[in-house]
């Protein structure tokens, strides 16, 4: 079995809330949360929000970073090290599959980031909606440049991991997510001044009371801080199994939780202002049909729009790598630990399969193809993918971690690596109750409720 030195270590304690915020950080936190604001009510949606991820998600995230400081494993190895002869580990199994699923979606999307960068400084796509959506659809179904445009993420993801954990994934972080958060910070101030911002503001801060109570609105709150902050993926075992013990878990945590939910809300200060500054701009538009086609068009209607549309993608493709980082090393890091190839040779074996499961969803924008029109789903090979890994893999793998922390593993152990060293954890009789309770039927709820939606 691999060292904890062999395997690397954060450089600081610092390091290690930067990557695991960067992590959490990405498109979902950018067009997602608005998305779901705009959907549910406003500021209602907010503050049902903010309780999910104080008593749902930020308890799960500090289990499964104190499952992997205590193993000094990847996802697999910590279940089996510490549930051996018995088939917990498949919990973990499910993780690494997970990291690589979204991945090759995500390299996807991450590579269209990229390329409206390029559009939007030169112009490229403007006009009415229907020419930007005619351009969307050209670009999105031209396979070759898809296929380069993933390639260029996986392998710009790919040359970071092989520095490392220290010289390569924080030293990475450490660098994206300050830039990230000071380009969200002009962006907004940017967007706040434009002609009609203070009826995106109005809607953005004004709570629509009557939602609060909306089953919708909690289901979707839940799902949205869950997937916002890469639970249930093995992404916090891995990074955690980095971590020293000498770094408190709970103190940690709560820093990732308030980068990853500022920049959140930092991202509705610029969605909601500079949408409503143009006529019929809808704010419930989600995905692709938000910031492919409604922004590029909203930013060639405002003064230096090229300029400021170009600065927004640049600051999509930033969010983007602080998690495809993360999405990759998960399976990397559990052939290092199980396999004992060393990083190089994991990097390069895992970027290669990534990439080939990319393919069908690099092809699956076209108007005709094996991949472009999947009857089950009634939509493409990406759609698939997203509904697969996103959808049902990453609660699956919260609800069970929820369980094997608290009933198998044991509350009292997990208690004794987050006060290691010394470390204070004064919450720990409400986190118990949260992670053993609260968590799997809130959880369970989300996939009851997501299932009936699906299908």
């Amino acid at each position: 079995m691999n060292t904890s030195h062999s395997r690397g270590t954060w450089g600081s304690r610092s390091g290690f809330i930067l990557a695991a915020a960067g992590s959490a950080v990405g498109l979902g936190n950018i067009w997602g949360f608005p998305t779901q604001v705009g959907q549910g009510g406003g500021a209602a949606f907010v503050l049902v929000y903010l309780i999910c991820v104080l008593l749902i998600c930020a308890p799960i995230m500090v289990a499964e970073i104190a499952l992997g400081r205590h193993s000094r494993l990847s996802p697999a190895g910590a279940f089996r090290n510490l549930a051996p002869d018995s088939s917990w580990w498949i919990v973990g199994a499910l993780g690494v599959a997970t990291g690589a699923g979204i991945l090759s979606f995500y390299s996807v999307i991450s590579g269209w980031t990229i390329a409206y960068v390029w559009f939007t400084a030169t112009s490229a796509v403007s006009g009415n909606a229907e020419s930007v959506n005619r351009f969307f659809e050209a670009f999105t179904s031209n396979g070759i440049v898809n296929l380069a445009l993933t390639s260029l993420v996986l392998g710009a993801t790919a040359t970071i991991l092989l520095g490392g954990v220290r010289a390569g994934i924080e030293r990475a972080t450490k660098t994206l997510m300050p830039a990230l958060i000071v380009l969200l910070l002009i962006l907004a101030m940017r967007a706040v001044t434009l002609p009609g911002a203070e009826a995106g503001l109005d809607y953005y801060m004004r709570p629509d009371l009557t939602r609060l109570l909306d089953v919708s609105v909690f289901n979707a709150a839940l799902g949205q801080a869950f997937f916002s902050l890469s639970l249930g993926m093995g992404a916090m075992i891995t990074y955690g199994s980095y971590l020293g013990r000498r770094e408190a878990i709970g103190t940690s945590t709560v820093w990732i939780v308030i980068l990853d939910t500022s920049i959140a809300l930092l991202a509705g200060f610029i969605i909601f202002p500079a949408g409503f500054s143009i006529s019929g701009f809808d704010p419930t538009s989600s995905g692709p049909g938000l910031i492919f086609t409604v922004l590029p068009r909203l930013f060639s209607t405002i003064p230096g729009g090229n300029l400021f549309g170009a600065a927004f993608f640049l600051l999509l493709s930033m969010a983007a790598l602080t998690s495809t980082i993360s999405l990759l090393e998960v399976p990397v890091s559990h052939c290092v630990d199980t396999r004992g190839w060393s990083r190089r040779k994991a990097v390069a074996i895992v970027t290669g399969c990534v990439f080939l499961l990319a393919i069908p969803s690099s092809l699956g924008n076209g108007a005709v193809g094996l991949f472009s029109d999947l009857p089950i789903i009634g939509g493409n090979f990406l759609d698939l993918m997203a509904t697969i890994w996103n959808n049902f893999s990453l609660p699956i793998g919260g609800l069970l971690t929820s369980i094997f922390v608290g009933r198998v593993w044991h509350v009292n152990r997990a208690l004794d690596e987050l006060r290691a060293e010394g470390a204070s954890f004064p919450v720990a009789p409400l986190w118990i109750f949260l992670v053993k309770w609260v968590c799997p039927v809130a959880i369970g709820s989300i996939i009851i409720a997501t299932a009936l939606v699906t299908f």
